[in-house]
């Protein structure tokens, strides 16, 4: 083969195997007191796991805004970080189509927002009713959008419908939690890439789902456990355009990955006090850089665990269901079938470990016999172990050739939660990089 040739065949790999770029969403209205300083400090921890950008969930007719969100294109401008909006259609809508308009002309062309072949990437929560309003929006932005929204509501088949699908430039899937007590499935990403064709698919990917805010009209559990890394197993077989997780800092729904420094919705503290997410970060380089086509070799032995604080029959579950199905707390329920949130969460230890040789895992809880995972791969390898009863600190430990690698301790497994009330949220932790030591190397 000719030289030509092989660059030519060298490029197409690299086309193919590269992707697009992971945002994080962000709730604006958790974080309206934020000024310069405190999104630098936000958007240099993103970075740190290889975030791209911040897609801006923000409510419509709320002047309270206005300050952070100039603060957040101040601080991304400075850092080299992108920032896109999400209108909230739904949660907090809907919105005057000269609202956005004014939004997208002020801060679409910024250095800082995230464009696609030049125009602002524009998405939604939710509005397909008002799918009309688009045209004369992108007639009346600068330099046009690339517009990507969630109407999820209407499933592939119906977003096909030409009213909608034409009026967009892709689509965004909110579906990305399982309905029921199953793993989750990437059947629906992959339905929604078909349907979008040539356009823009933009996949969610989560770590949680859990609410328990009857001022709110919300107490529901979507199954969690192991898939912060299934997810993730599910980009590199789908490959979407761009990955959104979902979300930076929505404690109210337990789906944080960023630190617990904006306002927390009222009676959310009772379920994220001492529960940090952080951890879910730490794996976020191996993954990202898989996703991007990219070669990851683990440089040092490192460890992720999360898991409840309590067996599901613990205590009362405070009238939170499995899905978000009538009750007399869900208001707005999504019409699927009530399924027992003790049956959804799975009462177990969910360690990822980032292992740079093959090698075992041994997880033990409290002073019960610890038990052995062996791996014959080096890379991001996932195992459980059930609680079986069993209470006390959890000690994870990575041994290889009879010696320990690298170890951690979690906070307690509790007999009784507290308060009675069964906390569905997770704990998240594991160990910390060697001082003066990357977690991971990215091979050429």
């Amino acid at each position: 083969m000719g030289i030509l040739k092989v660059l030519t065949a060298l490029l197409s790999t690299a086309a193919v195997a590269s992707a697009g770029d992971v945002l994080a969403h962000v709730i604006i209205g958790n974080v309206d007191s934020y000024s310069v300083n405190q999104w630098s400090s936000e958007i240099k921890i993103a970075q740190a796991a290889r975030i791209d950008g911040f897609i801006l969930n923000t409510a419509a007719d709320k002047a309270t805004h206005e300050s952070t969100i100039a603060n957040a294109f101040t601080a991304a401008e400075y850092l080299n970080f992108k920032l896109a909006f999400s209108f909230d259609y739904l949660a907090q809508g809907p919105w005057a189509p000269h609202d956005v308009t004014d939004l997208l002309n002020r801060y679409g062309q910024r250095k800082a927002h995230f464009k696609v072949n030049g125009a602002p990437l524009v998405s939604t929560f939710e509005g397909p009713g008002k799918s009309g309003d688009w045209p004369s929006i992108r007639a009346s932005v600068k330099g046009g959008i690339h517009f990507v929204p969630a109407w999820t509501s209407l499933g592939p088949s119906g977003f096909a419908a030409d009213d909608k699908i034409g009026v967009t430039d892709g689509a965004f899937s909110w579906d990305m939690w399982p309905r029921g007590a199953h793993d989750v499935s990437a059947a629906q990403d992959h339905s929604w890439k078909k349907t979008v064709a040539d356009k823009t698919f933009m996949m969610g990917v989560s770590p949680w789902f859990y609410t328990r805010l009857p001022s709110f009209g919300k107490a529901w559990l979507w199954r969690g456990d192991d898939m912060w890394h299934q997810r993730w197993q599910q980009v590199l077989d789908v490959q979407p355009d761009i990955v959104q997780i979902v979300t930076w800092n929505d404690y109210g729904e337990s789906h944080y990955i960023g630190p617990r420094t904006g306002a927390v919705p009222p009676g959310a503290d009772a379920y994220v006090n001492d529960m940090p997410h952080d951890g879910f970060r730490d794996l976020l380089p191996y993954y990202i850089a898989r996703y991007k086509g990219e070669y990851p070799r683990v440089a040092e032995d490192k460890i992720n665990m999360w898991y409840r604080l309590t067996a599901g029959e613990a205590g009362d579950v405070g009238g939170v269901t499995g899905n978000n199905c009538p009750s007399s707390i869900n208001k707005f329920p999504d019409g699927s079938t009530c399924v027992d949130p003790k049956l959804v969460a799975q009462d177990k230890v969910f360690v990822t470990a980032l292992l740079k040789a093959p090698g075992s895992v041994t997880v033990q809880i409290g002073d019960n016999p610890a038990v052995t995972h062996t791996f014959s791969a080096a890379g991001a390898q996932h195992t459980s172990q059930s609680m079986n009863g069993q209470t006390g600190a959890v000690k994870v430990h990575v041994v290889r050739d009879g010696a320990t690698a690298a170890s951690a301790t979690g906070t307690p497994i509790l007999a009784r939660p507290k308060g009675q009330v069964v906390n569905f949220n997770v704990w998240n932790g594991g160990s910390k990089s060697k001082a003066g030591k990357r977690a991971e190397t990215f091979q050429a």
